[in-house]
């Protein structure tokens, strides 16, 4: 059976390191696919006749009918994943200015600005974001990581029955990560951070752990969390959703949402899952 990945995205997100990322794993990879084009590739890659198993393909810039094509391939692909890369607007700019390159937006003899094709493209690629199985923010992420990301969620898809779960911990002072599926809010249990000898340490060292989970409203906040995830994850696995992200913050994301973030891991674990558990701010 073939197994169909569409990347798309903002320019400047990362789908070059994305195609990169998807050859190392050893799929075959179309790289800057004109949007017209991706129904009938995927339907050569379906015929067999290129003995292709993983085919990734990697949109260019952005063409009106990806919807469409994509909503078009899926009606014929048992296996087919989408996925969408997106950064915040400053770091787009960031990169733009370092890179020296031109948004495939702005033309030549065109007033508008960085900014404004950025925010177009955003704009005019909702819908595509909307429709895609997995959304992946790069904005704190390097190409190294961005690897590692797309590995951890490709690497031997397919040959297991239950869907990738990410747990992430985060500080709200550096922001709501963009692409996760449930957040919950840390900062009603004990903060570390006021307690001189505990401040140096991060929620993955066992003083840690002890100090935030201990606690009777930790395990209370734990077990009702449990009750919900015994709910949710059967429901999502039934509605076919292959990726699941909850996130956890604290006000900085380095001892009560890691905390509890390890914990829901070792729970996850116990109930057959093999959750991935990152940590975004934890050495900020």
């Amino acid at each position: 059976m073939t197994r169909i990945a569409v990347v798309s995205g903002l320019s400047g997100a990362g789908r070059s390191v994305a195609a990169g990322a998807f050859e190392d794993l050893g799929w075959f990879v179309i790289d800057n696919l004109p949007g017209t084009l991706v129904s009938k590739v995927g339907e050569l890659a379906l015929s067999g006749s290129g003995g292709y198993e993983r085919v990734a393909l990697v949109m260019g810039a952005y063409d009106e009918v990806v919807s469409q094509e994509i909503e078009a391939l899926r009606g014929n692909v048992e296996e087919l994943t989408t996925v969408f890369l997106e950064a915040s607007t400053d770091v787009l700019v960031r990169r733009y200015v370092s890179t020296k390159r031109r948004h495939p937006l702005v033309v030549d003899g065109s007033d508008g600005s960085l900014v404004d094709a950025i925010e177009e493209e955003r704009s005019r690629l909702i819908s595509v974001r909307a429709g895609a199985d997995l959304v992946i923010d790069t904005s704190e992420l390097n190409p190294h990581q961005l690897r590692e990301r797309i590995t951890w969620h490709f690497q031997d898809v397919g040959t297991e029955s239950s869907m990738r779960v990410t747990l992430a911990s985060f500080g709200f002072k550096h922001g709501i990560p963009l692409d996760v599926d449930l957040v919950f809010d840390c900062r009603f249990l004990p903060n570390p951070h006021w307690e001189p000898d505990l401040r140096p340490l991060s929620g993955k060292d066992p003083e840690i752990q002890e100090y935030v989970v201990d606690r009777e409203s930790s395990q209370r906040f734990l077990a009702d969390l449990q009750r919900m995830l015994d709910h949710l994850v059967p429901e999502y696995q039934e509605e076919g959703k292959s990726y699941l992200t909850i996130a956890f913050g604290c006000t900085g994301g380095r001892h009560r949402s890691v905390a509890i973030a390890e914990s829901v891991g070792r729970i996850l674990k116990d109930q057959g899952l093999q959750p991935r558990v990152i940590h975004r701010d934890i050495d900020r």
